[in-house]
């Protein structure tokens, strides 16, 4: 890894398995806040500044009142950091599986591991012991701090493959329990000198979430922790001191990381962790606390439109969506219900945050954005050659952050040329604007014409009666495959044939007739992961299972 400078980790066990620098994207630096010096501790970078500037600033809410300051925030990381290293004999390069919901102890959590020298390896709490079974062999982490109520799992994994694992609760209200990593951080000292590590030394280990069901494992460096900041956070979000983030997402999906810890925490700002909320509890939420930017999913969007609740959201100052396609109808019922153009953006597990998207007056109806400071895309062919503007294809990507899988050899499809290819298909128009039209895996050929499924649920979803949506391909003898949809519809709506056939015109008003489901399903709900994306592959399995 010629590329790389000194590492400060005395276990080399993340440099030893990254890719080889052959199967590397392409890293650019091009903007000046894309400048680091080459030792930086992201985790020291992402508190230790604003802590002594302004030491009584909020830093973190919970909707029960509860506040942190910086200056609390800080004490407790730095004890966090003394309990991996004094009790826990942390050793810099180790790695530290977190499991928490949101809340300010997980936060101080990841602070305190990054400037101890650790490397975190962010979990989802939903996550199940057979889902983080292949993650904590794959990482090996030596330490696990875990919120106590979702301790369980963790456990079992500890015992079945990885007896060395040191698992630490928190949160417990047993005073009983003195191991417990708060009582355990009472006695520390609040002051810690941060490990002085490169500012390319692997600072976080995140499994990927993805639609095919088999987590990769990717790695970001310190210096890619601050640069989400200065592209999408500076650029798009730009916040300021008085901003208060909410934001659905865990703080284990690279989206809420981004949210809810390193945009506020640069910024100065305040974030509102929330464990669980509804979207119609959410917009609750952002009425009584004023909450000033909000970042959750298109679906929970529209599902605080269907609930009447969108007044609540008036008080935002930005509205930010990713994670799946943002259908123009939902965005334009939200703009007339509160007056906000939502902010969206596509990004990924891969390349740590948002990549593409725009604000205010550089948002263009119709399309996801263009590249944001710091990062430039194009469209490829199947053969990985650049095609022009209203021709579509291969979403690529690159920028200051880029893919480097954990050993996996799935690195050599996701880095073609050096670019980083997302899985997405796109279009480009003259401007230099991005479009989405598809999961290069969610493509639908039908009697030879290619049918993209989200172009079919933006149609369903516009039918008052269907909540969402979600289309495969179901394998077909003559026509090679045909449209199948699952449909949640809303309470009261009884899901018969006659609102199959109610459903198949609908489409077949709004598309050319070969795109609309000829199998239309009703369900209660769709499969979604963790971090509340929609896994297309299980429709996929059940519907490629009848055949």
């Amino acid at each position: 890894m010629s590329r790389l400078s000194p590492s400060g980790y005395a276990d080399t066990f993340a440099r030893d398995h990254l890719p080889p620098a052959s199967q590397w994207p392409v890293l650019e630096f091009t903007t000046p806040l894309l400048q680091y010096p080459q030792r930086l501790n992201a985790g020291a970078e992402l508190i230790d500044a604003v802590a002594t500037r302004a030491p009584d600033r909020p830093a973190l809410r919970t909707p029960d009142g509860t506040v942190w300051t910086y200056g609390e925030l800080l004490a407790r990381a730095n004890q966090v950091a003394h309990v991996l290293v004094d009790d826990l004999g942390l050793v810099s390069g180790n790695r530290v599986l977190l499991r928490s919901p949101n809340n300010p102890w997980t936060v101080a959590a990841w602070l305190g591991v990054l400037k101890a020298g650790g490397i975190v390896v962010t979990t989802m709490a939903a996550l199940r012991a057979t889902e983080l079974t292949p993650i904590v062999e794959r990482t090996r982490p030596t330490v696990a701090l875990v919120d106590h109520r979702v301790a369980e799992d963790v456990r079992a994994v500890r015992d079945a493959v990885a007896p060395a694992l040191a698992v630490v609760t928190y949160g417990s209200d047993d005073p009983a329990d003195l191991d417990d990593l708060v009582r355990r951080c009472a006695g520390k000292p609040t002051a810690f000198a941060a490990v002085d590590t490169a500012a390319d030394d692997v600072a976080l280990f995140a499994p990927t979430s993805g639609t095919t069901g088999v987590p990769k494992i990717t790695t970001h460096f310190h210096r890619d922790v601050l640069s989400i900041d200065n592209t999408f956070g500076r650029a798009v979000l730009d916040l300021g001191p008085d901003d208060l983030v909410a934001c659905s997402a865990p703080l284990a999906f690279t989206f809420g990381l981004g949210m809810l810890v390193v945009f506020p925490l640069r910024a100065g700002a305040c974030a509102l962790l929330t464990e669980a909320a509804s979207p119609t509890d959410l917009a609750d939420l952002v009425a009584e606390h004023g909450v000033t930017v909000l970042a959750t999913a298109p679906t929970a969007y529209k599902k605080i439109l269907r609930s009447e609740r969108a007044g609540r959201l008036a008080g935002l100052r930005v509205a930010v969506t990713a994670g799946e396609h943002m259908p123009a109808a939902t965005r334009e019922e939200l703009r007339a219900a509160t007056g906000l153009d939502v902010v969206d953006g596509i990004g990924g597990t891969e390349m740590l945050h948002i990549f593409i998207s725009a604000a205010g007056e550089d948002i263009r109806p119709g399309t996801v954005g263009r590249p944001v400071p710091g990062f430039r895309a194009a469209i490829l062919d199947l053969d990985g050659n650049e095609l022009g503007p209203g021709v579509e294809g291969r979403l690529a990507v690159i920028g200051p952050v880029g893919c480097r899988y954990l050993d996996d050899p799935r690195q050599a499809d996701y880095v073609v040329n050096g670019w980083n290819v997302t899985g997405d298909t796109f279009v480009r128009d003259e401007d230099g604007y991005f479009s989405y039209r598809a999961r290069t895996d969610n493509m639908i050929v039908s009697s030879g014409y290619n049918i993209g499924g989200p172009e079919v649920e933006i149609a369903l979803e516009s039918h008052p009666d269907v909540v969402e949506t979600a289309v495969v391909g179901r394998p077909d003898p003559d026509r090679g495959a045909i449209v199948c949809a699952f449909v949640v519809l809303r309470d009261g709506v009884s899901g018969d044939a006659a609102k199959a056939v109610e459903l198949q015109d609908h489409v077949k008003s709004r598309l050319a007739p070969f795109k609309y489901p000829r199998d239309v399903r009703f369900v209660a709900s769709l499969p979604r992961n963790a971090s509340g994306k929609l896994q297309h592959f299980k429709l996929r399995e059940i519907v490629g299972s009848e055949t």
